[in-house]
């Protein structure tokens, strides 16, 4: 492990390269990561390098929204059948068939889409800021389509008013996550706050504390003068959440959250891709300049 380890540190500086991890990777690929984060900060921070070569310890979409943001920079995805099941659950010919029954509507589409479907949308948000998005970018749009997560979608709505035209799509892993496991972990852990992604049902919404994105979950702690905390979430998150805050205790709202996807991603996967520049998300000059028009104005609007 330790000879992976000084190979990975000695490439990435030999080749001009920065490793990003999501918050779901494998605590390993996490400690060597230069970044730690959701998949829009992890890119934005990417661009912001001198960095040539971004190496994307996540999932596809993840890799080609670096790609999208930073066109000039080689992206590397180090296990190619790393996917996102729920952006599966949306393409491009399907999502033009529901426009064309809308003809007047906006599209929202979570970050957590394909490149091709960003291409097709008005608007892409994150599980933290969709609730601006939609005050400040869609104010005066009447109907608003939103792909591809019915949950993160209909929470939104809740949170501002709007009527949204629902994509029937969602996270496998989240919605396991359910309302007896949040209530046995309360039970267990009853000094404990309870944090939930936006992702989760809405059963399981209504018995949090706080619905936070990971990223909002990791601020949200290290602000917090409580000490336990009972998190609905991935549970890849626990290893940085633990490791930032040794003082505090963490709980697994549902054992059994796991994105196998997610966990895919190895050391030697990192190495491999350093190596070999093996990989590498190739998107395009057409779909690169249409998706990025729905991420450049999200972030217009911070």
């Amino acid at each position: 492990m330790e000879k992976i380890i000084q190979k990975i540190q000695e490439l990435k500086i030999k080749k001009n390269a920065v490793i990003l991890a999501h918050n779901y990777q494998l605590p390993e690929v996490q400690d060597i990561a230069d970044f730690t984060g959701d998949s829009l900060g992890l890119s934005i921070q990417a661009k912001d390098t001198p960095a040539d070569i971004i190496v994307f310890c996540g999932v596809r979409f993840m890799a080609e929204t670096a790609k999208i943001i930073s066109p000039h920079k080689k992206v590397l995805l180090p296990r190619r059948e790393a996917g996102c099941p729920m952006a599966d659950m949306i393409d491009r010919e399907s999502l033009l068939r529901l426009k064309e029954k809308h003809p007047a509507a906006k599209v929202l589409c979570y970050v957590n889409t394909s490149a091709e479907v960003k291409a097709e949308c008005d608007l892409c948000c994150t599980s933290a800021n969709a609730p601006l998005v939609v005050e400040k970018g869609l104010q005066e749009t009447k109907e608003i389509i939103f792909v591809p997560d019915k949950y993160l979608g209909s929470y939104v709505a809740c949170k501002t008013g709007r009527k949204f035209i629902l994509w029937d799509g969602y996270c496998p892993v989240h919605v396991k996550i359910l309302p007896q496991h949040v209530e046995k972990a309360k039970k267990e852990h009853p000094q404990a706050e309870v944090l939930a992604h936006p992702e989760c049902r809405p059963e399981v919404l209504e018995l949090a504390d706080q619905v936070l994105s990971t990223e909002g979950m990791c601020r949200y702690v290290a602000r917090s003068s409580l000490k336990e905390f009972i998190v609905a979430t991935e549970v890849g998150i626990l290893h940085r959440l633990r490791k930032e805050n040794p003082q505090k205790g963490f709980y697994p709202a549902f054992e059994g959250a796991v994105c196998e996807n997610m966990k895919l991603t190895t050391l030697e996967d990192v190495l491999q891709a350093l190596e070999e520049e093996k990989h590498e998300i190739t998107l395009t000059r057409e779909i690169i300049e249409r998706a990025s028009r729905s991420i450049e104005r999200m972030l217009q609007l911070r």
